[in-house]
């Protein structure tokens, strides 16, 4: 039997991280095994459903790489979606539930109450074999549960979540339920309504839940809780994947960083993890600077170019050659690409801001002849480059009887407005002599 497999999201207006995780997981089982990954909107909740919570959720997807394999074909259908088709969506289906309830009320499973449609739940316990979790007895006998039959439409017409979940799954033959392990209390009422539409539930695969350091659950105002966070902040989808990855789940040889299409062919449900996943954001940063000192240089400068027009900086401005140049001093000193307009955007601006702390430590009265003696060096320097701008400071510093660092931060906070940044003698020779003498002059003036 071909594996077929399902995220089910609400459109409640972002994705959270666990979300994400989720979908990443039945995305990499079903690729594993040769199966299909179906996309289901869950958005029978009218008053808190819109098209741009549903936006956020396919975006995020798209950008993870998480392409499903089938859907209804949609106009609106935008991005590198297989087929162009859209998601399933649960408002479109309907007429699937109102069958499925009339046949449940025929049969006597299910009985009118109060205005509202309830499923006669049997009071036997249920077993409910989990692929990760084993094998869980959910007795139906203590007194939460002395009325165990459950509403599956409510007093104004509309399906639950339970009913309605149950029977997509039933009619797009989803073979296997991969999801947190939150949903685990729910699993015993869905086995239930799967055997009474006479058919064997899909297999169960219960994943730990994704918590914060200190081990409190994650919110949505919990750093790192949203997806959008990483769109927005200028991380790798590939470093954000990887990470996802060993939440829960384990190569058993201590591997960590490793390639999507590794990890689909070393991923099996027997490997998820039992104990719940904590969130470190260090580690996902460790990930991400790793992934991003990897990248082709092409990528590298259109990742660049993003961050810095996000941030109003324009470098369609400046010579390309100038622009790559200014990028490479960069790459491997970042993690996020969000960090960049800060860390390098004074190679496009035409006036920069100090550093307030550091201007009060380097823009001393004894450093003001220290600097003058070293702009009328740099004024000589032939060629300009990296090589002849050190040995000039280096010489002006020895003349002064001062370490070279008496010069370096001065200097570099004169061009740059910052204590640190890229390497100072080729940040130099990438700004060139004119704008390098040009801010000197104006950072002298400033002297307190």
């Amino acid at each position: 039997m071909k594996v077929r497999v399902r995220f089910a999201p609400s459109p409640t207006g972002y994705l959270h991280i666990g979300g994400a995780r989720t979908a990443l997981f039945n995305w990499l089982y079903a690729r594993h095994t040769g199966g299909t990954f179906v996309l289901r909107i869950e958005d029978t909740d009218v008053a808190r459903n819109t098209q741009e919570a549903v936006n956020v959720i396919l975006e995020g997807l798209r950008w993870l790489g998480l392409h499903w394999d089938e859907g209804p074909l949609t106009a609106d259908a935008t991005g590198p979606c297989k087929g162009d088709r859209g998601p399933y969506f649960q408002s479109q289906r309907k007429e699937n539930y109102q069958r499925r309830v009339e046949a449940l009320l025929s049969h006597g499973l299910a009985y009118e109450h109060e205005g509202a449609i309830k499923f006669k739940m049997h009071r036997e316990p249920i077993l409910i074999p989990d692929l990760v979790v084993g094998d869980v007895l959910r007795k139906l006998t203590d007194r939460e549960e002395a009325d165990p039959d459950f509403v599956i439409v409510r007093s104004d017409g509309q399906p639950v979540f339970h009913f309605v979940n149950v029977v997509d799954d039933l009619e797009m033959g989803i073979t296997h339920v991969i999801r947190g392990e939150d949903h685990l209390s729910n699993t015993a009422k869905h086995i239930a309504l799967f055997r009474a539409f006479g058919v064997e539930p899909p297999k169960y695969a219960h994943i730990p839940l994704i918590l914060n350091a200190d081990g409190s659950k994650m919110s949505k105002r919990d750093r790192g809780a949203s997806l959008t966070t990483y769109l927005e902040e200028g991380f790798l989808p590939e470093a954000v994947t990887n990470y996802l990855c060993l939440l829960g789940w384990s190569p058993k040889d201590n591997t960590e960083k490793l390639g999507l299409a590794e990890v689909v062919e070393r991923f099996d449900l027997p490997q998820i993890l039992r104990h719940n996943a904590k969130f470190d954001f260090e580690k996902l940063l460790w990930l991400q600077g790793e992934y991003c000192r990897e990248l082709p240089d092409d990528r590298f400068y259109e990742m660049c170019v993003h961050a810095l027009a996000k941030a109003g900086i324009d470098t369609n401005q400046f010579d390309v050659d100038y622009v790559k140049a200014a990028l490479d001093t960069c790459k491997g000193k970042i993690k996020t690409f969000s960090e960049l307009p800060a860390y390098g955007g004074f190679y496009f601006k035409d006036e920069i801001s100090y550093d307030p702390e550091a201007a009060r430590k380097s823009f001393v009265p004894e450093n003001k002849p220290r600097l003058e003696k070293l702009r009328d060096a740099f004024a000589k320097a032939d060629p300009f480059n990296a090589a002849t701008l050190e040995a000039a400071l280096k010489a002006v510093a020895a003349e002064l009887g001062v370490k070279a660092g008496v010069l370096v931060h001065p200097v570099r906070l004169a061009c740059t407005g910052n204590p640190s940044g890229p390497s100072l003698y080729h940040l130099l020779e990438v700004m060139g002599k004119g704008k390098v003498m040009g801010r000197i002059e104006r950072a002298l003036a400033a002297f307190l």
